[in-house]
């Protein structure tokens, strides 16, 4: 089975809700609830796209991140970083690390739709 998106959260109530509208805007989606699984993940399902939480057990999402830009077998997958931690030098950060988007926690749905959008190359209507 192709994934489209891969979520690393482990909010229960936000890794719901991020299913709920990315499979609604159409897109295959598989979740994982921490980052050693992320990694893993990324690197078997070879997901489209990667939506990834910063705050996560066993390895933070700026880990995952820069692991996976050093993986010459991955290190192409576009990165959504989604965090509740929106200061300045987190964004420095992920940016440094090599994210493609970064979105801070409380997000509006279509925000992450269309930041999802653009990283798949898709301009509007249906996946």
């Amino acid at each position: 089975m192709t994934v489209d998106i891969l979520i690393a959260e482990d909010e229960p109530s936000i890794l719901e809700s991020l299913d709920f509208i990315l499979r609604r805007a159409g897109w295959t989606i598989s979740a994982v609830t921490d980052g050693e699984a992320a990694l893993e993940g990324a690197r078997r399902l070879r997901p489209r796209v990667l939506v990834l939480d910063v705050m996560l057990p066993k390895r933070s999402g700026f880990e995952v991140l820069k692991q996976i830009r050093a993986d010459p077998e991955i290190h192409t997958l576009p990165v959504l970083i989604l965090t509740a931690k929106g200061q300045q030098q987190d964004r420095r950060i992920a940016e440094e690390f090599g994210a493609d988007v970064f979105i801070t926690k409380p997000y509006a749905n279509a925000e992450v739709v269309e930041a999802v959008r653009q990283l798949l190359g898709e301009n509007g209507g249906t996946p």
